[in-house]
């Protein structure tokens, strides 16, 4: 049966139940239509026109194959995103239709973690927003944005601060409204992805989350249960902190203020799907960031090598947030 979800600030009506999005009331329309099907044919118009490879990812499997190959088909008119798992996803180029599909062998839980992730990444793009590679959080009704690589700990700094009593707007994809000198930072879903090691860290267990699927060994925090929280309206986005690597330094965790130049830089690094993007999306992105850096503090957030400072990361940022807003 078809659902319609909030996500990113858009409705979906999607055509099955998609785990760990929220449903919202039914309207007279939705802003993407999804049709997920195992082993479902493709629209017609994939199978017309031209077909080029627009991207092809540096991690390869054991046979040199890419993990991701992204190619536009019918003249531009849809992008075709596969996996080398088997999952496929087909996006319109107005950010309005997705169609997906998977092997036998996988399960929908499977496509929902790339749907949820990179195919609402190019969605959100396609139709115009710009996006962080992020995690945010509600900190006094305000948001604050950690960007960095993957790897770097965003999600886990998402956790620690759900672990106290803070609300998470969105892990992985922060998509930005742009209101000129001011944006919003948009609520994604609520869940927040984590692999064994840092479950183990924060919970003591690395069993104690259940699995994003049965096949994938990352598992996930469910904000709508046990206490923690989601924020599932858009707030003022006021600060980014930039995730630099580990530092067994007795100063970590500590935050530096980056100047303008450099600050800028991180951004552009760290926007989602950027390699995807084209010359009119780059410019777009640009000129979003430009105005971003010059409306709040961009700081490099350098986190202590030893875990049992995690707790010192989270109030390290509360304490120059907090002098953030004392200044404004």
């Amino acid at each position: 049966m078809a659902e319609t979800y909030g996500a990113y600030a858009l409705r979906l009506r999607c055509s099955r139940p998609i785990p760990g999005l929220l449903i919202v009331p039914e309207t007279s329309g939705a802003d993407v239509e999804v049709r997920l099907e195992e082993g479902q044919s493709w629209p017609e118009a994939s199978l017309e026109g031209s077909r080029q490879l627009r991207y092809a990812s540096a991690n390869r499997d054991e046979h040199g194959e890419p993990f991701l190959s992204v190619w536009t088909l019918s003249d531009g008119a849809l992008f075709r995103l596969s996996y080398r798992d088997g999952i496929e996803f087909v996006v319109d180029r107005d950010g309005t239709r997705v169609w997906g599909t998977w092997p036998h062998t996988l399960t929908v839980e499977d496509a929902s973690t790339y749907l949820l992730g990179p195919v609402m990444g190019l969605v959100l793009r396609l139709r115009g927003i710009t996006c962080l590679h992020a995690s945010a959080i509600d900190v006094g009704g305000q948001a604050i944005a950690v960007i960095g690589p993957p790897g770097s700990g965003k999600s886990t700094t998402a956790a620690i601060f759900a672990t106290s009593g803070y609300r998470v707007l969105s892990d992985d994809v922060v998509a930005l409204a742009d209101h000129g000198s001011a944006f919003l930072a948009q609520p994604a879903y609520p869940r927040v992805g984590l692999w064994s090691d840092s479950v183990e860290t924060l919970f003591g267990s690395p069993d104690a989350l259940p699995q994003q699927t049965p096949t994938w060994t990352k598992c996930y925090l469910d904000l709508t249960r046990n206490g923690f929280k989601f924020q599932p309206s858009p707030l003022p986005l006021r600060a980014v902190y930039v995730l630099s690597e580990r530092d067994a330094n007795a100063f970590a965790p500590a935050v530096y203020t980056l100047p303008l130049r450099e600050g800028l830089t991180h951004l552009i690094e760290n926007t989602y799907l950027s390699y995807l993007l084209d010359r009119t999306m780059s410019v777009r992105d640009l000129d979003v960031l430009s105005r971003l850096v010059l409306s709040m503090p961009v700081r490099r957030l350098t986190p202590q090598a030893d875990s049992a400072f995690l707790s010192g990361l989270r109030d390290v940022i509360l304490d120059d947030f907090q002098a953030v807003i004392s200044t404004t």
